[in-house]
């Protein structure tokens, strides 16, 4: 394969080829998020094709999303050391081989492999990928982008459940799934768009890692031999993973990774059951696809209106907090559902969750990035996808299980909402503790000097905050002590 040329440019261009980036990022969404979540309006078929009950069948779209999640770190891998293009371009064949594979299946078995395992493999090597190039192409304007390249999954929702629908009835599931094959074979055309660009803080050197005072003397000590060090960092595989996942242990992306576990259990099983769930209550099998429509269509409205809204000035630096909230109302809407018995007061549900999801959706790749840089972005989205990936196998079988058991969806509902609250409540504490940490960092600087300003001393505070952030071992008994010194 020849070498792949990469655009070089001192900082993210914000448009040009970036809207490429994310034209080919929405098809990616399209082909992989909205054509797994209409895998559910096969559910029925498939439990009566093959007999089954509700929790062995959800286990095809658990493995799908499991594996999606589960090989988003070898997707990233995959981008980093050979390019974006190759690893979007081989997971589209793969995906492909298992929908056309899943057509020719006898059992549940079958499907769970092929379906389930392989087309998950083949996502996982393009979602992540190229969600973490268009951060790379974009700055200023980064919500917006990620707003409209997400939005592919509720656009493709809103087209293809009625869609999927239609070839079900026409050439009955086998059929439909072969047809799905050759549809995300376009996920080939989509790698090709994904240009490789370096940024300038690609390549930071070591010095921007030593720390202040006297270990920033070392560095500068160290810089004749800055190159002889980073030629060594290249070739070291440890020292590169180190690198490369150092924000592993930064105490704000371990927060977010324990919420994210609860977040991803909660928002999965809707999309299994409430096709199911709405054909229990009486409404028509066309009714029921098209509540999937609605929920895909309003999603694209959460996904750019919410991408548009935080970039405004008033809202930029309240990003966090607008994911937050998007996630505890999806949780709410969850606790409500159980008393939504009628297509009428189905659609409303659909409007509201289908919105706020694709909220969440947009910021929880804008929240990485600040939270870990744009230099760590695709490795840092891996591992968050990652996270999702156990949430997303258990939750449908154990949302089917609470079903088979209780012979109702309550249950499950309330559960996964009660999932989403916590998850956003979690987020909410670990911040509220972060600021008082911060707030008693400033008195404790004005105490020790009083003679330097209150707003001086409350840099002085920040930026020892900062080093409690990247160094959690260290106490706060020592950090005043550097106030007095700087």
């Amino acid at each position: 394969m020849a070498k792949v040329t990469r655009v070089r440019s001192a900082s993210p261009p914000d448009g040009g080829w970036g809207w490429m980036i994310v034209a080919g990022c929405f098809l990616v969404t399209i082909c992989t998020r909205a054509v797994t979540r209409c895998i559910s309006i096969f559910f029925v078929e498939f439990q009566t094709y093959f007999a089954q009950d509700y929790s062995q069948t959800a286990w095809i779209h658990s493995i799908v999303d499991c594996m999606t999640m589960l090989c988003a770190p070898l997707g990233s891998v995959v981008s980093n050391h050979l390019s974006c293009q190759v690893g979007i371009m081989l997971g589209g064949l793969l995906a492909s081989t298992g929908f056309i594979l899943g057509s020719f299946a006898t059992s549940l078995k079958h499907l769970y492999l092929t379906l389930g395992v392989l087309t998950g493999l083949g996502f996982a090597l393009c979602y992540s990928p190229a969600i973490a190039m268009v951060g790379k192409y974009f700055n200023r304007r980064k919500a917006l982008a990620y707003g409209i390249a997400m939005s592919g999954s509720g656009i493709g929702t809103f087209i293809l459940a009625p869609v999927v629908q239609l070839l079900i009835e026409q050439f009955s599931w086998r059929g439909a799934l072969l047809i799905l094959g050759g549809f995300v074979l376009n996920l080939c055309v989509c790698g090709a768009l994904m240009r490789p660009i370096t940024l300038k803080e690609d390549h930071s050197s070591p010095e921007k890692h030593c720390d202040h005072g006297k270990q920033r003397e070392d560095c500068k000590q160290a810089s004749p031999y800055s190159s002889l060090t980073k030629e060594w960092a290249q070739t070291c595989p440890c020292c590169s993973l180190q690198q490369e996942y150092g924000f592993l242990l930064m105490s704000d992306f371990v927060v977010l990774a324990v919420s994210v576990l609860f977040m991803a259990y909660g928002c999965s099983p809707l999309f299994v059951y409430l096709v199911p769930y709405a054909l229990s209550v009486g409404v028509s099998h066309h009714q029921a696809a098209f509540l999937m429509s609605i929920l895909g269509v309003i999603d694209i409205v959460g996904n750019i209106t919410f991408g548009w809204l935080t970039d405004r000035r008033c809202l930029k630096n309240y990003r966090y907090v607008c994911y937050l909230f998007a996630v505890a109302l999806d949780g709410l809407c969850y606790l409500c559902l159980p008393m939504l018995q009628s297509f009428p007061l189905l659609v409303p549900f659909s409007c509201t969750f289908g919105y706020f999801d694709g909220a969440y959706v947009t910021l929880i790749p804008v929240v990485t990035a600040e939270i870990v840089g744009t230099t760590s972005l695709s490795s840092a989205l891996g591992v968050v996808y990652f996270l999702h990936a156990v949430p997303y196998l258990v939750s449908p079988p154990i949302a089917g299980w609470l079903v088979d058991t209780t012979g109702s969806y309550t249950a499950a509902f309330l559960l996964c909402g009660f999932a989403m609250i916590f998850s956003s409540v979690l987020l909410g504490f670990a911040r509220i503790v972060k600021r008082m940490k911060r707030t008693q960092l400033r008195f404790l600087a004005k105490e020790s000097d009083p003679k330097l300003p209150l707003w001086t001393n409350g840099s002085v505070a920040y930026s020892v905050a900062r080093e409690l952030d990247q160094k959690d071992e260290e106490s706060m008994a020592t950090a005043v002590p550097r106030c007095k010194l700087t």
